[in-house]
């Protein structure tokens, strides 16, 4: 078997890496299982809850979300044969990407709902800020990387603070305020797995607290408004979820009228609430709940116990990284898919506002389900790379 040398950063030492050829080179088999689960469960439920969406064609929605996990999974497969770490060598283009498609879509796209999230193609309707969650995270742990040995530096902290907050800030301007929370959660991962001092968590929590105060209490008052009145009405419905049962708390409200319903197995075909539409957005945000009315806690739990595998797999990963780099992108990526999650189901069942973040590998959406398996293509290449590096120093890697 051939070799190829590799530097680790922050060190000159050089490790033999060796080249799989053919079909050897090695994946993460629970890690396919719980993508696959999860995929699986998605064209389930799309199916279930869109047969009566479109009249004639049954099977619309379904279809198409099928066509696009076989995209998404022909471009994981791609980025698994790939060495990650050559995309470090990207970060300027990946991030300019990440900019100029994000203004793209503020210049070209299409107005849905007082939004501009996204420029409408023949097949699909492509969301910057998706593709962009996945593009932050290579790009960021590359420049994270540069400054690995500056990283007490208040100054290395607020450069990839900056970095990150760019692009929140460009789509918080669509208003898109759920994926500009997600950029943020990404950006402060990235910072707390490279292993930046707590004393700039604080500082940055602080910094928060003010500017949360300052854009939710005092510049309201004062005859400046930050965010939109719905979104403001999104942000604080679930706190009083009876008082806007019929206005910004209606589709919450639903959500868990669906859920609870569901009770233990499902009420099956007997899902009034996805069935006659009482359920807004019932293939894409609130899909979770469709989950809960149709097969009820036994759904749920299987959908949630896939989560929970997926995650455990991406902190694995993490650990098995041949390098720095390797280590950031896969902490990115677990924070893009567990805030994901935790928002979402979140919502659906009433403890989290409304924020239009849609579920991994579930909500229906072509601009998701290819970037979430990039992330996941991505994964795979790490614990590919990070097993044949141990390989080549001689090391065996525990499952």
């Amino acid at each position: 078997m051939s070799t190829r040398t590799a530097i680790q950063p922050g060190s000159s030492e050089t490790v033999a890496v060796p080249r799989s050829g053919g079909l050897s080179l090695p994946f993460d088999p629970v890690l396919l299982l719980a993508t696959l689960g999860l995929i699986t469960c998605s064209l389930i439920t799309v199916a279930d809850a869109t047969v009566d969406d479109i009249p004639g064609n049954p099977h619309y929605f379904v279809t198409r979300q099928a066509i696009y996990f076989a995209v998404g999974a022909a471009a994981a497969a791609l980025l698994w044969r790939l060495d990650y770490s050559r995309l470090r060598e990207l970060k300027y283009a990946t991030y300019g990407f990440l900019i100029a498609s994000i203004v793209a879509v503020m210049a070209l796209g299409s107005v849905a709902r007082g939004s501009r999230r996204a420029i409408d193609l023949p097949f699909f309707s492509f969301q910057a800020s998706e593709l962009g969650k996945v593009l932050l995270v290579v790009s960021l742990a590359a420049f994270m990387v540069d400054a690995s040995r500056r990283l007490a530096d208040r100054r290395t902290t607020s450069r990839i603070l900056l970095l990150g907050l760019v692009p929140a800030a460009l789509v918080m301007l669509q208003p898109d305020l759920g994926s500009a929370l997600v950029f943020i959660a990404i950006t402060l991962t990235i910072l707390f797995v490279a292993g930046a001092p707590w004393q700039h968590f604080a500082a940055l929590g602080a910094l928060a607290c003010v500017a949360v105060t300052l854009g939710l209490v005092v510049l309201p008052a004062a005859g400046v408004s930050i965010l939109h009145g719905y979104q403001k009405d999104r942000l604080t419905a679930f706190l009083h979820p009876s008082k806007t049962a019929d206005k910004a708390g209606y589709q919450q409200n639903q959500s868990r009228i669906a859920i609870g319903s569901g009770e233990k197995t499902g009420r099956g075909d007997h899902a009034t609430q996805t069935k006659y539409n009482f359920l807004p957005e019932h293939h894409t945000d609130f899909v979770f709940a469709v989950v809960g009315e149709r097969w009820g806690f036994a759904g749920a739990a299987l959908v949630l116990s896939l989560y929970a595998l997926l995650i455990w797999r991406c902190l694995r990963i993490l650990t098995l990284s041949k390098n720095l780099y390797g280590a950031l992108v896969a902490g990115g990526i677990v924070a893009m898919l567990l805030f994901q999650v935790f928002v979402n189901v979140g919502m659906t069942i009433g403890i989290m506002p409304i924020t239009g973040i849609p579920l991994p590998l579930m909500s229906y959406g072509g601009s998701s389900i290819i970037a979430t398996m990039l992330a996941i293509g991505l994964l795979q290449s790490i614990y590919a790379q990070g097993r044949a590096a141990a390989a080549g120093k001689g090391r065996v890697l525990t499952f």
